[in-house]
């Protein structure tokens, strides 16, 4: 499918996942999870292979932040306590040093702040201008806080962060279940509404769940990756999904 060949008024509603797609905030993720994950297998894990870029994409991007935990230690042969999400962020938990990532991301937010993607408040402003209802849904309980950082937040009418999955006992991303969430709260089905995803877990959720229309954003997981997960297309900057901006490429 070619991006010339969408029809945006066909769409009852649009899902946007938030870092990055609408917002770069993946980077400062990676380096937070870095910092994180090498620190502790510096201290208690030397003989492990560090934590790399790899890892981010592989075990973390795009999942609910303990599960990430999880996955990457899992990937090293490395068992924790489950923990619970009150622990604080000292604990030699799976919580504990998700938490502790979690501080080291709020304070690099809080001081350096974050911007959207230019192509991606286009591709906003083109939606607005047709009365699309819009969504977020990050695996982030920090979604809330980087819209506001960016200056986004009043651009959508629901935003389902990792927060609300857990108040409402939805699965993260792979599974469907925080998206449809989000399509039901907008009033649409499934087949109706579109899903925009950087990540393959989250493409893959897209997938799953039957929606009408999965975008790629290939931002570092890569064209065929996200195709191979079931993005219908792939683009490289939400620009290209403006009608008349930018040939887009397919899938």
């Amino acid at each position: 499918m070619d991006t010339s060949q969408l029809s945006w008024r066909t769409y009852a509603a649009v899902l946007f996942d938030l870092d990055g797609v609408i917002t770069p905030t993946a980077i400062v993720h990676m380096r937070a999870w870095a910092e994180m994950f090498n620190a502790y297998l510096a201290e208690k894990a030397p003989e492990a292979a560090p934590y790399t870029d790899a890892d981010y994409f592989a075990h973390v991007d795009g999942k609910p932040r303990y599960d990430g935990v999880r996955d990457f230690l899992a990937s090293r042969s490395i068992a924790l306590p489950e923990g619970t999400p009150d622990d604080p962020p000292t604990a030699e938990t799976v919580c504990g040093l998700g938490n502790r990532k979690n501080d080291a991301f709020n304070a690099v937010l809080a001081r350096d702040g974050v911007e959207a993607y230019p192509g991606s408040v286009a591709f906003l402003d083109y939606l607005a201008g047709l009365g699309t209802p819009l969504g977020v849904v990050s695996s982030s309980v920090n979604a809330p806080s980087v819209l506001e950082s960016a200056g986004l937040i009043d651009r959508f009418q629901t935003v389902v962060s990792g927060a609300v999955a857990t108040e409402q006992h939805l699965p993260g991303k792979p599974k469907p279940d925080t998206f449809l969430y989000a399509a039901k709260v907008l009033g649409a089905t499934a087949g109706e509404a579109v899903v925009l995803e950087d990540a393959v877990s989250g493409v893959a959720a897209g997938a799953a769940g039957g929606f009408g229309l999965v975008v790629g954003v290939d931002r570092g997981a890569g064209h065929d990756a996200l195709a191979g997960a079931g993005a219908d297309i792939v683009v490289a900057d939400l620009a290209e999904l403006v009608p008349g901006t930018v040939a887009g490429g397919a899938s």
